[in-house]
């Protein structure tokens, strides 16, 4: 393809994707492109959360707290630029707790470097448990693999580590998946059960995409997600 036609077919696509997920915004019951951006509904959190170094533009774009996605810009560098999600409170002890499960269903692109993922905190953000539903490109865990494990209806390598600031457990699903439920207090009490940590409190369960990479722009739509718990 001559250079300058296909210079003009990529303009164009660019063009299109922008085109696009601006009328999904519009369209959408709130949508913002502050890069702090926050959203209360149905006892749900939503944030844009454009936090990384070198971050680009991003779109954040809600009907309700179960779906909700964004347009995303951000370089191809390392490290990661921004944590589009959707959050509930449990704010109670493991003991306290009979259940606490999750469903999702996303709709994600093929290219760029990110993964679905949820955000667990406990204890005042001390402890953070991520559950890696899919991911995309060079990404990779914090800390170094512990085990393979099968709890919560799913089996993961579980990697164990910190950011500087608080410990941080990882669960990265051995096989992708855009849609499922997940028993997450079932992997909680796993990890106290390692003695990992104890009777924490259970903060916010986040559930949404960590994104490294999306140059040019690409669509990320969380379809639906809710979280039960007593």
């Amino acid at each position: 393809m001559h250079k300058v036609v296909r210079s003009l077919v990529v303009s164009l696509a660019v063009a299109a994707s922008v085109a696009t997920s601006a009328g999904v915004a519009s369209a959408a019951t709130w949508s913002s492109s502050d890069k702090w951006a926050t959203w209360s509904n149905g006892g749900y959190t939503i944030r844009n959360d454009v936090w990384g170094s070198g971050a680009g533009p991003q779109t954040i774009w809600a009907n309700s707290y179960s779906n909700f996605g964004v347009w995303s810009d951000q370089p191809n560098t390392g490290g990661v630029k921004t944590y589009p999600h959707s959050a509930k409170n449990v704010g109670k002890k493991l003991s306290a707790l009979g259940k606490v499960s999750s469903s999702f269903n996303v709709t994600r692109p093929g290219s760029g470097a990110y993964e679905t993922a949820y955000d667990i905190w406990a204890d005042n953000n001390a402890y953070e448990t991520m559950l890696w539903m899919d991911k995309q490109g060079a990404v990779g865990p914090l800390g170094s693999k512990q085990v393979t494990a099968t709890v919560g209806g799913h089996t993961w390598d579980v990697y164990k580590g910190s950011n500087g600031s608080n410990a941080v457990f990882s669960f990265v699903r051995t096989s992708n998946t855009n849609a499922g439920t997940v028993d997450v207090l079932a992997v909680l009490n796993w990890i106290k059960a390692r003695g990992w940590f104890g009777d924490v409190t259970l903060g916010e369960v986040q559930f949404g995409f960590e994104i490294t990479s999306s140059p040019g722009g690409l669509n990320f739509t969380t379809n639906s997600y809710s979280v039960t718990s007593s």
